[in-house]
């Protein structure tokens, strides 16, 4: 893989997995840029990062965004808020549109707007997740958007040919996405994962980058769950 000196965008790219990436990247000598909502933690990531940071609303992509980034040759999507179960029971439409709003139209929005300054050879990778797979109660629209995503990956690699698309479906990664107060759940599913533990965000990041740097893959979701949807 040689992304050196390879511009790549990280909407979402301040904290956990996002974060991660970003690092990962600068560290294989890319160039990267890393947008998210928070200024305070935009700045704090880029400077102990070394990139260029960018704060901007996901939710409501400011209209002039890839404009301010310029060209560049990789687009990762990795912006999402706190998980949040929604028993049937419970649905409320309007929270149900704000979970997909950011993770799922925030996500094609991104897509679109960065599309006239994406270079030729280049790639976008968005992220799902394995709820779509093995849903649990609860979990019905968490893991509509991970279907929707899977779905907008294939769809998006034939439409954008030849840009290549793909996503990454992590299972549980300990992350700040699942709050404090996680460590139990996490040694529960600990053991229930053939591999014994949960994910960490450098296994994830590590799958990013190889999708952003594989020349001949598209419309492909990598799983990164430690054999989870296995068993």
């Amino acid at each position: 893989m040689n992304i050196a000196k390879q511009r790549v965008v990280v909407l979402g790219g301040t904290s956990g997995i996002g974060y991660a990436t970003a690092q990962a990247a600068a560290a294989h000598g890319a160039e990267v840029v890393v947008v998210s909502s928070n200024e305070q933690r935009v700045r704090a990531a880029a400077d102990r990062l070394g990139v260029t940071g960018i704060a901007a609303d996901l939710n409501e992509l400011p209209a002039g965004l890839f404009d301010e980034i310029g060209a560049f040759d990789h687009l990762v999507y990795t912006a999402g808020g706190p998980l949040s179960l929604m028993p049937v029971t419970d649905f409320d439409p309007v929270v149900a549109r704000d979970f997909f709003g950011l993770r799922y139209f925030g996500a094609l929005s991104a897509v679109r707007a960065a599309l006239p300054v994406l270079r030729e050879g280049g790639s976008i990778t968005l992220t799902t997740g394995t709820a779509g797979d093995r849903p649990s109660p609860g979990w019905a629209v968490a893991s509509s958007i991970c279907g929707a995503v899977d779905s907008l990956t294939r769809a998006l690699a034939v439409e954008l040919a030849p840009i290549r698309v793909n996503a990454v479906k992590p299972g549980v990664t300990r992350s700040p996405l699942w709050g404090a107060g996680a460590d139990d759940f996490y040694t529960q599913t600990a053991a229930q994962v053939p591999l014994r533990r949960v994910g960490e965000v450098g296994d994830v990041a590590d799958a990013y980058l190889y999708l952003i740097g594989q020349p001949f893959t598209t419309g492909t979701v990598v799983t990164v769950d430690g054999g989870a949807l296995l068993v």
